[in-house]
């Protein structure tokens, strides 16, 4: 007898992130709630506080209010042009867990190691450092360094880490908010930078489709860029009827 009922896993993705919480929405309204999280970087964030016990949509509202410039510090390179300190402050102050054995909900958050380049999987420790450490992603944010080791988004080794609970579920669940699809033009150095990272780090979505009993992978997300914040309500609603709508064609053997 597998462990849990359900297991989510859910992708990073910045902004795209705040299609986590539309699906996790949609999850609660037909009886799936998770029994264990699995995320990296943006998944990481929405599946911390939801594991915390936040709903959804108070998770939404907490992050809405807020600007790039609120998450961020701009800092003289060393390891990254920004330093996530103001992302560290949202943490403390809302996350009630301070370690990751004491949420409501197990969560295994993924980070790299920048020394040895494998994904490493938090399951215990400190909450904020672990969320922090899964979404440095490489340049753009300082690395974080946890115990003398250095860390970078897990993205970049694993950006839909079923690994950690595989085996252990009934079901499982799997939410890709990267979709890259066909782009006639990408223009602009940043377009350029996060469009080549979106493709580095979806290099093994493919084969890990089928080992999902629900797949979720919204199209529209395509059209929103890293930091498109202002849009979250959108990309909160795609999320949710993405979700309904994989939920709905699965529904003959979803609860069996």
């Amino acid at each position: 007898m597998k462990k849990y009922k359900v297991g989510l896993v859910l992708s990073g993705g910045a902004a795209r992130g705040f299609a986590h919480l539309g699906v996790l929405k949609a999850l609660e309204e037909n009886g799936l709630k998770p029994g264990i999280i699995s995320g990296v970087s943006a998944g990481a964030i929405a599946g911390a506080f939801y594991a915390d016990g936040y709903t959804p949509e108070e998770i939404l509202e907490i992050y809405i209010r807020r600007n790039l410039f609120d998450l961020v510090q701009i800092t003289i390179p060393r390891t990254g042009f920004f330093k996530l300190s103001g992302m560290k402050k949202v943490l403390k102050k809302y996350l009630r867990a301070k370690r990751l054995e004491d949420l409501k909900i197990p969560l295994v958050v993924t980070a790299t190691s920048l020394n040895d380049g494998k994904a490493v999987f938090f399951r215990e420790g400190d909450l904020a450092d672990a969320i922090l450490a899964s979404s440095a992603v490489p340049l753009l944010f300082e690395v974080i360094t946890i115990d003398n080791v250095e860390y970078i988004d897990g993205g970049i080794t694993n950006n839909l880490p079923l690994a950690p609970i595989a085996g252990k579920c009934a079901k499982l669940i799997g939410v890709y908010v990267n979709h890259s699809g066909y782009q006639k033009h990408v223009e602009g150095l940043a377009h350029i930078a996060e469009r080549a990272f979106h493709l580095a780090v979806s290099t093994d979505i493919e084969k890990k489709k089928s080992l999902f009993d629900i797949y979720i992978e919204p199209g529209e997300l395509a059209n929103f860029g890293f930091f498109d914040l202002k849009n979250g309500h959108d990309i909160f609603r795609i999320g949710y009827e993405t979700a309904m709508k994989m939920i709905k064609e699965k529904e003959s053997t979803i609860h069996d």
